[in-house]
């Protein structure tokens, strides 16, 4: 397990000066939202993306020895909207397409916020989504990473279960961060909170992150790995039976935290393979 970083920590730059930055940094792979990330392009809609131009971008990335080991995509997927909800799909579509040549095996997202008061169609709608993206990964030999994340409607570890049952593809795999499905109620019983994702899809887990959780007497924070009381031994624990060779990505930190962090991270590592 290889400790990477979102790639737009380090600011919305130029894609070379951003692969540069990273890689003198000594993270070798990222997770990358192409428009949170690089800002000498245009991605603000579907269709301008081409495989030469993204072909630069993992090119920019390789010289300076970091990979790209998650494309990210920031997107609502059961908007109520219908056309808002095809753009998405169409601007999600294009990452998949496009992922191969910048040497990104997995498209990720998180499935979105409801506004407001959850509807029965919204769950049927978020499935018609996903079997819509999924179809387009299994074309293009791409995995759809979905991530599990309190408030979204896909917040729990049950509720990415039922999905995956719903929609059976082998194209779809979990992006697990068990900091994103704590909460004031649940914190004070974390162990089985990681306990019951990691059964319920640790076989599926293609790419994990890596924050932490801290409850400072009124809410829970959200910290970087190392700054708070999550139970991390536990987590890479885990994480190290299920699969021991997934990426890891690190959330919620400044540049100068960063390293911190990665240590924090590969000293739990190292103690636990020795």
């Amino acid at each position: 397990m290889s400790v990477g970083v979102l790639a737009h920590l380090f600011g919305k730059l130029p894609y070379k000066e951003l692969a540069t930055n990273i890689g003198e940094y000594g993270f070798d792979h990222v997770q990358l939202a192409l428009w949170k990330g690089i800002d000498d392009y245009d991605f603000s809609k579907p269709g301008l993306l081409t495989p030469n131009f993204a072909q630069k971008i993992g090119d920019a990335f390789n010289k300076n020895g970091v990979s790209i080991s998650v494309l990210a995509c920031y997107l609502h997927l059961f908007e109520r909207d219908e056309k808002v909800r095809r753009e998405n799909l169409e601007r999600f579509k294009e990452l998949i397409r496009h992922a191969k040549f910048m040497g990104a095996p997995m498209v990720a997202a998180e499935v979105g916020k409801p506004d407001g008061k959850v509807e029965a169609s919204d769950w049927k709608t978020l499935v018609q989504s996903i079997e819509e993206l999924t179809e387009e990964a299994e074309k293009w030999g791409v995995y759809l990473g979905i991530e599990a994340a309190n408030g979204h409607l896909i917040g729990t570890a049950p509720e990415l279960k039922q999905l995956l049952d719903e929609v059976p593809s082998s194209n779809i795999g979990v992006v697990l961060d068990p900091g994103n499905l704590m909460d004031e109620q649940n914190f004070n019983h974390q162990d089985q909170v990681i306990e019951e994702a990691f059964s319920l899809l640790g076989n599926r887990i293609i790419a994990a992150h890596a924050k932490d959780r801290k409850w400072n007497g009124k809410t829970l924070d959200v910290l970087p790995a190392g700054q708070g009381t999550m139970n991390y031994e536990k987590y890479l624990q885990l994480l190290e039976q299920y699969k021991p060779f997934a990426p890891i990505i690190m959330e919620e930190c400044k540049k100068e935290e960063l390293l911190d962090s990665k240590t924090f991270i590969e000293n739990i590592q190292y103690k636990l393979r020795n």
